[in-house]
């Protein structure tokens, strides 16, 4: 199929871009990597009157990292991100995640703030800014806000990006000293939307007792599936931890759905299988943290 009829913009700067959907509105979409918006646009299930093409704003392909956290433009490409040393160093959780999304050619076009604005609950990218409680920063003619991730994911596919805005960055937070993190999802094939997929950060203390764990979860809810499970791991070393006890209290707060891929009751039990897998996981590696922070200072 193609797309209903449109006009095209391609503005010269951020100014001439927010512009544009001031004046447009509703009726204004803007186009990044396109990954997931030209196959909604051939198959008209979107049909905006204006399409604003940014690919021309070479100033929003940033990645900037520092003690803080990862801050992302708008136009940085999911490799690119994955790639980045100074991101991974900072915030491994992004390259961990990145490597599940989709396939290399999708990821060479595809960006990093364009998942999060698609705001696709069965999503990595969504997940991991949810679960580090990140930002995104919304940018319309006149002024911005940042957006924290708990209020910008509102529904399938809904995000809090009002009309006349346009996502300019994600902040990406550090996680405390000896933490760790690690994600795992189960697809149908490699490179499809997770049937279920979890995105887990373990804090130890010196002693490697666990004093916060928290995962995202994805594909079983409207939204990524934040559980605090501090109170069911900690404080106790990770071999002391009743995993199938944290995996129950996961299971009892998602909520999903049957679809054609899979039952209600099937995601349910392969969230908890993830959920023992990714803290398990991201355990090891604060574990691992501790150990060399521990060896330096002995140093």
């Amino acid at each position: 199929m193609k797309p209903s009829p449109f006009d095209y913009h391609r503005p010269a700067g951020l100014g001439e871009a927010l512009q544009t959907l001031a004046e447009t509105g509703s009726h204004g979409k803007v186009l990044a990597g396109g990954q997931s918006l030209i196959p909604l646009l051939n198959m008209r299930l979107a049909a905006p009157g204006h399409l604003v093409d940014i690919n021309g704003l070479t100033e929003l392909a940033t990645i900037s990292a520092d003690a803080s956290g990862v801050r992302v433009g708008a136009l940085a490409r999911h490799a690119a991100v994955e790639r980045a040393g100074s991101a991974r160093a900072v915030q491994p959780l992004l390259a961990q995640a990145l490597a599940l999304v989709a396939h290399p050619v999708i990821r060479n076009r595809g960006t990093v703030v364009g998942s999060l604005v698609h705001a696709d609950p069965s999503a990595e990218m969504p997940a991991v800014l949810a679960l580090l409680g990140g930002s995104v920063r919304l940018a319309r003619l006149g002024g911005e806000r940042d957006v924290h991730a708990r209020d910008f994911f509102v529904g399938p596919l809904e995000s809090a990006c009002l009309p006349g805005e346009m996502a300019v960055s994600a902040f990406f937070p550090a996680l405390p000293e000896r933490s760790g993190t690690a994600f795992c999802e189960v697809a149908r094939r490699h490179g499809d939307y997770a049937v279920a997929g979890v995105a887990a950060a373990v804090t130890l203390d010196e002693d490697f007792r666990i004093t916060a764990a928290r995962v995202a979860c994805v594909s079983v809810g409207p939204v990524p599936v934040v559980v605090d499970v501090t109170g069911v791991c900690g404080p106790r070393p990770p071999a002391s931890v009743d995993w199938d006890e944290v995996a129950r209290a996961v299971q009892d707060r998602i909520e999903p759905e049957d679809d054609i891929h899979a039952t209600a009751g099937y995601r349910r039990h392969l969230t908890g299988v993830l959920v023992t897998r990714a803290l398990r996981g991201a355990a090891q590696d604060a574990a691992q943290s501790t150990a060399h922070d521990a060896g330096e200072g002995r140093a």
